[in-house]
């Protein structure tokens, strides 16, 4: 459900550069932001202006006539703004930042594929590219709007950065946010060996919407006991996104209640989640009117089926994912702390979870509360949502390190002695 947006675009403005800046896709001088309002006027991010620090009154506005209003100068590119919103005629925002990792990509010139991961084309469609050209020329400006013209809504900028196009800002900034991470996704799978990437029927299928079996209901008054799981879930789910373990778009927290369960839904915002954006679970009605997300079926099914579990969180965050992309084996015997806390985090071929999904539900348990689906997700569960959360910053952190080292020689795992000391001391189960 789409709601009404009463920002201004100065604002929007300012608060989405504030998420890309403190993200860390751009720097103090990089990047520029746009919005196309229905006069066809243009506001954009002026230029030499710190990006860290803007507010509303630095804003530039483009006019239709091509008046420029505001006490700074436009950013130097809004000439390639104006292309794309000629090219594209639905588009009403842009996004050009130089996150590292685009950069990177964009210096190989390669452009990282987006079917790693089911949810990532859905977002991004497919990215182009676009040849080299002076920032704020009117050949590098040209040369976007025509790869624009071809129909894409993302491309990378060879030896720059890249720019995506939406209809509206949080449209674009979602679709440059996603490309970004799974572009770090693409490139740890480079690391561990390569990547395997999903087909174009595998992606339908794992995006078929499997929750038919539920009906909408008006919501009611949230009782205390209500209002404190949606506080937490919101809590938890804006540090995930801190933390770099979701994306705005992506990534689910789940807690049991006493009749039902109450968790993150399709269409909000992770990064500033609230709670009535949450979507209330009883049976097979829910309440929430910002759609259910594509694995709600799969928490109903294992909330069902394991009563020990009160917390689940699904996630694709950069490291633990390639290894899924990779088809590499990830071992948890890297430190106690990833042992005790992930145990032996069995992997899964992509699709279990929809093909064969007893093997999910039987598996994830107080004993195996960690789990890995290959090209997808990394389901983490707990007593509580925190315990989960834990678990989540304990597997990404442990692969990051993993991957660090695997370039630094060969990796040394804990023996056998050392597995079943953590086992004794900690009292975990056999």
């Amino acid at each position: 459900m789409s709601r009404i947006n009463y920002e201004h675009p100065a604002d929007q403005i300012v608060r989405y550069m504030k998420r890309i800046y403190d993200y860390g896709m751009t720097t103090t001088s990089g990047g520029n932001l746009s919005i196309l309002d229905e006069n066809g006027d243009m506001w954009i991010s002026p230029s030499g202006v710190d990006k860290g620090t803007l507010t509303p009154a630095d804003i530039m506005c483009v006019k239709a006539d091509g008046t420029i209003i505001g006490k700074h100068k436009p950013s130097c590119e809004y000439p390639f703004h104006q292309g794309i919103y000629k090219a594209r005629p639905e588009a009403r925002a842009v996004v050009h930042a130089h996150p590292p990792m685009l950069v990177a990509w964009s210096l190989a010139k390669i452009v990282p594929g987006m079917s790693i991961i089911p949810g990532a084309k859905d977002i991004v469609e497919a990215p182009g590219m676009a040849g080299y050209g002076c920032p704020g020329s009117q050949i590098l400006g040209d040369k976007i709007q025509a790869e624009f013209a071809k129909g894409y809504k993302a491309l990378l900028l060879e030896n720059h950065g890249a720019v995506v196009c939406g209809t509206s800002l949080a449209d674009a900034f979602r679709r440059f946010e996603t490309y970004d991470y799974t572009a770090r996704i693409a490139s740890n799978a480079n690391l561990l060996g390569g990547i395997n990437n999903l087909s174009d029927n595998e992606i339908a299928e794992a995006l078929t919407d499997r929750n038919g079996t539920f009906t909408q209901v008006a919501p009611t008054q949230p009782g205390v006991e209500e209002v404190a799981i949606r506080k937490t879930i919101c809590d938890m789910t804006r540090r995930a996104y801190r933390q770099k373990l979701f994306t705005c778009a992506d990534g689910t927290c789940a807690i049991r209640t006493k009749d039902g369960f109450i968790m993150t839904s399709k269409n909000a915002d992770r990064g500033d989640i609230q709670p009535d954006e949450l979507i209330a679970v009883k049976g097979t009605e829910y309440s929430g009117d910002m759609g259910l997300e594509n694995n709600t079926w799969l928490v109903k099914k294992i909330f069902d089926e394991q009563p020990e579990l009160n917390a689940l969180i699904f996630a694709h965050p950069a490291a633990m994912t390639a290894y899924g992309a990779a088809r590499v084996t990830f071992d948890t015997r890297l430190i106690p702390e990833s042992y005790l806390l992930l145990r032996e985090m069995p992997a899964f071929d992509f699709g279990t979870d929809f093909r064969t999904p007893e093997k999910i539900t039987q598996t994830i348990s107080p004993r195996m509360p960690v789990v890995l689906v290959k090209n997808d997700f990394i389901l983490t569960a707990g007593a509580n949502l925190l315990q989960a959360l834990d678990r989540l910053e304990v597997a990404e952190y442990s692969a990051q390190g993993a991957i660090t080292a695997s370039k630094l020689g060969d990796l040394k795992l804990m023996g056998d002695d050392a597995i079943q000391d953590i086992i004794t001391a900690f009292n975990l189960i056999p």
